[in-house]
This record gives structure tokens, C-alpha cells and sequence, in this order.
């Protein structure tokens, strides 16, 4: 069976937030419908006709846009956007060579790129309608995406095509009308005021637990590294929540044998980890580097991971476990 949502995302850009979207959209369609990660094409098969297959048999793309998304080089230094051979450009471009509806799903306040940021099979891109995710208001923002993808996974009606991302809605939906008083048949009243009054006692309690009982996040706090070493690029994190579901991260490290300061950026945190991306330009003899930075909660640790990619040699990783600092 052929899935009819398919989901193209960069790894360093909106892993986490496509992760998250398709899981709810496997919840809302079932896994049948949702295609997201090209990691399924088997050793030996042409990646290129393996996406274009799985691109002709959806009805609708959604490509996932991060502030980062037409910017992010590879170890070359090329913008990974104007490569021919780019996963993402080959799905984007089957897409709309194929004529199937495409909806930029902006996250984490990403801004809709200009059509000269694409390359010239892409730039029908720029006039698509977009839909904008928020983490304040994931919820309800899933909710109504999931109502205009509907149509793809159960057509309204055979042969129906009418454009797709003209029905794609970015306002909140009106409140819902009251639901009308069913007709009691109890031959007394006093039941319904005592399941009203249980429900009321209820409804007060779990307030009261939400309001008191929230749990803590587990990434906040100044953590330190216990085996940064003169010439380590990571010895320090300063992580504040920033409400809703993004936290806040300063970074220090060594440079030689002064601390440097790589400065403070917001990253969203789903719960399991959060993910970051640090540019620094070359100086001297030191190559420009791209820092990807992983952190996930570990048994009142910090689990820190740092891919590093270079203009001019092949990318490092390092991994680091941070303490809570005394």
C-alpha cells in the first residue's frame, strides 16, 4: 500500500520536530499513511528512483523548514540545497515535478526562504502556502493540519482535485458550540447533583495536581564537564527553561588556555533531548566548524554529544557526560 503523507526533514535541522509530527500523524492515520525517513531504501537499490517512487505514491508532501534549512553546508563547505544529489532536494523537486501538493511546515520560528534561496527545480517552493508548528501550541496547530490532511489519506470524493494547500488554515479554529442538555430519564435528582458534585471534586483535584505537582526539567541547571582537559571544546553549560518546550543554553569551553565563550541559543526539548546547532568561522589556521550539539537527560547527568563538521577535513565527534555543577 502506498503512504500518502510523506514527510521531508534535515537531520540538523527539524530531526526532533519531524520525529514528534509523525508520530502523531501515525496516531491519527495509522503507520500505513505516514512515510518519513529514507534510512528504509536497501543496500544497493538508486536512492534517486527509490525516493521518486516513494514520492509518486503519496498525495502529499510536507517539508519540514528550521531556521537553519536552506543554509546548512556539508564537509565541503557547499550549501547541501544547490546539491544535485541532495535527499531533500530530490524529494522536494519529485514532488513538485509530479504535481503533488507541498506544504512548508515552518518550526521553531523558521521564516519562509526567499526564491532565490532555491534552486531553480525548487523555487515553485516559495509560493506554497505554509503552515507554522509552534511548541506553545503544538497541539492544537498538529490538530489542525491533521483536518486539511485528511482529504489525502480519505478523499472527499472520487476524482476530487481541487488544490490541496488552499485548504491549509494558519488561524485557530472558532470555539466549539456548547453541547446541547440530553433529556433526563432518572426519576429523581438527586443522582445527577451527586455525580455533578463527584465530577466537580475531581476536576479540582487534578487542577490542583497540574498546578502543584509539575514536573521539573531535567536539562536545567549549570552543569560542568569532569573530564575537560586544556584543548577540550566543551567544559560548561548554563541550561534555563524558557517556558513551553524550549530551553535556553549557554556553552563555555577551552580554548587553548583561556575559556572561550560560544554564546547562548534557544533549543526546543521534546522531553528526551535537545539539539542545537553552534557556527564558528576560521581563524588563523583553524578551519570554519559547524557544531551540532546533542544533550539528553542520563540518571541526573547530562549525556553531550558534539558532531563537528569542517570546510576543509573530515567531521569529529565527541561525547561527554556533565555533572550537576556544586
Amino acid at each position: 500500500m502506498g503512504r500518502s503523507i510523506f514527510i521531508s526533514y534535515r537531520r540538523d535541522d527539524t530531526e526532533g520536530e519531524a520525529g514528534r509530527l509523525f508520530d502523531d500523524l501515525v496516531r491519527a492515520f495509522g503507520e500505513d499513511s505516514v512515510f518519513m525517513d529514507v534510512s528504509d531504501i536497501n543496500p544497493g537499490v538508486d536512492f534517486r528512483k527509490a525516493i521518486d517512487d516513494n514520492v509518486a505514491s503519496c498525495g502529499v508532501l510536507l517539508a519540514m523548514i528550521g531556521p537553519q534549512w536552506s543554509a546548512i553546508r556539508n564537509s565541503a563547505g557547499g550549501r547541501r540545497l544547490d546539491d544535485p544529489n541532495d535527499f531533500v532536494r530530490l524529494e522536494i523537486a519529485s514532488a513538485l515535478a509530479r504535481n503533488v501538493a507541498v506544504i512548508p511546515v515552518l518550526v521553531h520560528d523558521a521564516k519562509m526562504p526567499r526564491p532565490e534561496d532555491f534552486p531553480d527545480n525548487l523555487k515553485d517552493l516559495a509560493f506554497r502556502n505554509s503552515v507554522e508548528i509552534t511548541h506553545a501550541r503544538w497541539n492544537s496547530d498538529v490538530q489542525l493540519l491533521t483536518q486539511a490532511l485528511t482529504r489525502y489519506v480519505a478523499p472527499e470524493a472520487p476524482g476530487d482535485t481541487r488544490p490541496v494547500h488552499a485548504t491549509v488554515t494558519v488561524q485557530l479554529p472558532p470555539p466549539a458550540a456548547p453541547a446541547s442538555k440530553a433529556r433526563s430519564t432518572r426519576p429523581t435528582s438527586v443522582p445527577l447533583v451527586l455525580g455533578v458534585v463527584a465530577a466537580v471534586v475531581l476536576a479540582l483535584g487534578i487542577v490542583g495536581f497540574l498546578i502543584f505537582h509539575k514536573p521539573g526539567n531535567p536539562l536545567v541547571g549549570t552543569w560542568t564537564n569532569a573530564a575537560a582537559l586544556e584543548g577540550n571544546s566543551l567544559s560548561r553549560l548554563v541550561i534555563t527553561a524558557n517556558g513551553g518546550q524550549s530551553v535556553s543554553i549557554h556553552a563555555q569551553g577551552n580554548c587553548s588556555a583561556a575559556a572561550c565563550d560560544w554564546g547562548t541559543q534557544t533549543a526546543p526539548f521534546d522531553g528526551r533531548q535537545a539539539q542545537v546547532t553552534w557556527q564558528f568561522g576560521g581563524t588563523g589556521g583553524d578551519a570554519a566548524r559547524t557544531a551540532v550539539m546533542t544533550i539528553k537527560p542520563d540518571n541526573g547527568q547530562l549525556s553531550v554529544t558534539i558532531a563537528n563538521t569542517y570546510a576543509n577535513r573530515a567531521p569529529v565527534q565527541r561525547e561527554y557526560v556533565f555533572g550537576k555543577a556544586q
